[in-house]
């Protein structure tokens, strides 16, 4: 259970990091708006949900040491989605948005998590997935809750990347040629 409430407590973490980019990005009307990201959105959803539907898998006492390793691993995966999350929202500042678009005045973000990745808090609500389904010891369950995950994150950095090239043209595909979307490119 220890790991259920570490769950819980990083959840609430990730949603504070989650609505304090909401607050701190603008509401303006934005240039262009992919509304085909919205189904990438709904499969991320569906990912995550299929990672933690269902009953809690209690086969552990409390105090076992794979039950504290459990914890462990859904503690740092939290942490690390959070903070990452937190950290790449700050770093795209007004330029974030739940839904694809670009706005008016928006920058080509390359620096902090983006110098690493083009697409650090897809990585982070991956490590989320991940978490509740170690909280819960729905570890069979990543079998289809990462592809489904996959599939919806592919759909959101394809509407992404097209709104991008519009925007920034050759600057966006230097870009892209140097940073991996979700994985680091070792050089």
């Amino acid at each position: 259970m220890l790991d259920l409430w570490i769950f819980w407590a990083g959840s609430a973490l990730y949603g504070l990091a989650v609505l304090a980019a909401r607050l701190e990005s603008r509401r303006e009307s934005g240039r262009a708006r992919s509304r085909r990201s919205i189904a990438g959105i709904l499969l991320q959803t569906l990912g995550v949900a299929l990672a933690g539907i269902g009953g809690v898998q209690l086969g552990l006492r409390p105090g076992d040491l794979r039950s504290l390793a459990a914890a462990a691993l859904a503690a740092l995966l939290l942490l690390g989605a959070a903070a990452l999350f937190r950290w790449s929202s700050r770093t795209m500042g007004r330029n974030w948005s739940l839904v694809a678009r670009t706005r008016a005045g928006h920058e080509l973000v390359t620096t902090g998590p983006f110098a690493l990745v083009r697409h650090p808090i897809y990585v982070s609500m991956l490590f989320f997935l991940i978490a509740l389904a170690v909280a819960t010891g729905h570890y069979l369950q990543l079998l289809w809750a990462i592809p489904v995950f996959a599939i919806g994150t592919r759909i959101r950095i394809i509407e992404e990347e097209k709104l991008l090239r519009v925007a920034f043209g050759s600057a966006f595909d230097v870009y892209a040629r140097r940073t991996g979307a979700f994985f680091p490119k070792l050089r």
